[in-house]
């Protein structure tokens, strides 16, 4: 996967009078050359005993802190964010190495605790382990990574959190799009002044659960009734906050800038394109569409070969497999993915090491959330959001990033034998 991710950006930024794949003034040049550290740190991380990892979670996870707050301090602002730390001609991303920390960070308070989820402490705790880092990415900002740690609730759902999390998690996500839908309405009525579609939402909040109160009182039995009306409260309060914050995040520019919920609007049809701020995902969509059932050859692809997609190389870099290599192109990138993730959930539920599971699960979530935003953006399904598709994508943070999580695994699975965590 990593070469053929390689041979996509050599297309992507191929440049006839530079070819040699040596050439590291050129993107795939650079990038052949951070293959080349991968290959060294992957054998680095298989020669440490895998106890190591474990031992280390909770100071792997506080270095990657410090680095999250050391960027906000002296980072270098690119596309908006203050993300990286500029290190001569090279830049390094905290936030994609966070990711590794986080999850052997979250392992550790699972597996080595003996927590419980049923626990309201517990939960919290895993929260916080979670959203310690979100927090960090949040003052950068960077959207497209923080979405992708939704993706240890998946995880944690596989070590005993409840049902009830996930359904509230898809049901955030509905009122989180009803909330956006409003907060950009032009409803506007002279007692509620503007934005007043927001405060209808709170209206709605407020009848249902007033129907609420009325079901419990009819249906549930006495002895549970006040039970049932506090978590009905805290459920409602939790709501209200919610679109609140949407609202706020939608209306100031401290969390999200102009140009993303620009592309926020246009996905969900709010708003015309006449200036181009959808142009990535407009042009993506028509290189991808080009490339017909068999695409249209390697280095061969007129749209992608003239930089006519923007970020074809980084984020984008699906549309160059969609335009050269076509349908069947997509379809197997698609079941390689699709392949690696299962072979690692079929490693985790063969540890005897409750760490290693956990971790592997926090390893395949990782990835299916990339793999899911990243199409899906390229696709016109998710707005524009700059997150890379692992192991193809440009960039040597993300590619060691990935290859920590990986190899990490490998090095854990190769003692699953022997260790009893």
């Amino acid at each position: 996967m990593v070469f053929t991710g390689w041979a996509m950006i050599y297309s992507a930024g191929f440049n006839a009078e530079h070819a040699s794949i040596f050439n590291i003034g050129q993107e795939y040049g650079k990038q052949f050359m951070f293959i080349g550290i991968c290959a060294v740190l992957s054998v680095l991380v298989l020669n440490v005993e895998g106890n190591f990892y474990i031992q280390s979670a909770w100071g792997i996870y506080a270095v990657t802190l410090f680095m999250l707050i050391l960027v906000l301090v002296i980072g270098t602002e690119i596309n908006g964010a203050k993300a990286w730390i500029k290190m001569g001609n090279f830049s390094l991303q905290p936030s994609e190495f966070s990711k590794m920390g986080t999850s052997l960070a979250l392992a550790r308070f699972i597996a080595l605790s003996k927590v419980e989820f049923r626990r309201f402490e517990t939960r919290l705790k895993a929260l916080a382990i979670v959203g310690a880092p979100a927090a960090l990415i949040v003052l950068q900002p960077d959207p497209g990574t923080l979405l992708v740690f939704v993706a240890f609730i998946l995880a944690m759902y596989r070590e005993g959190l409840s049902g009830n999390i996930l359904i509230f998690g898809l049901g955030s996500v509905v009122l989180g799009v009803i909330s956006v839908l409003l907060a950009f309405s032009t409803f506007d009525y002279p007692f509620l002044g503007e934005n007043s579609g927001i405060y209808i939402l709170y209206v709605i909040i407020a009848l249902i659960v007033i129907l609420l109160f009325a079901f419990i009182r009819v249906f549930v039995l006495p002895r549970y009734r006040k039970r049932t009306i506090v978590q009905a409260l805290v459920w409602s309060v939790l709501a209200i906050g919610f679109v609140a914050s949407v609202d706020f995040v939608m209306q100031s520019d401290k969390v999200l800038k102009p140009h993303h919920k620009d592309r926020i609007q246009i996905m969900l049809g709010l708003i015309e394109d006449p200036q181009g701020k959808g142009y990535n995902m407009d042009k993506s969509k028509m290189a991808i569409g080009s490339g017909g059932f068999s695409g249209k050859g390697y280095l061969e692809g007129p749209l992608t070969k003239y930089n006519y997609v923007p970020e074809q190389s980084t984020d984008f870099i699906f549309t160059v497999i969609g335009e050269e290599w076509g349908f069947l192109g997509c379809v197997t990138v698609l079941l390689l993915f699709f392949g690696l993730i299962l072979r690692i959930i079929f490693i985790a539920e063969r540890q005897r090491s409750r760490f290693t599971r956990i971790y592997a699960y926090c390893v395949a979530s990782i990835l299916f959330m990339h793999l899911t935003i990243n199409v899906g953006m390229v696709m016109g399904l998710a707005p524009v959001i700059g997150i890379p598709l692992p192991f193809f994508s440009y960039g040597g943070s993300s590619l060691m990033g990935f290859t920590l999580l990986i190899f990490i695994l490998l090095r854990l699975d190769a003692e699953r034998m022997s260790v009893f965590r």
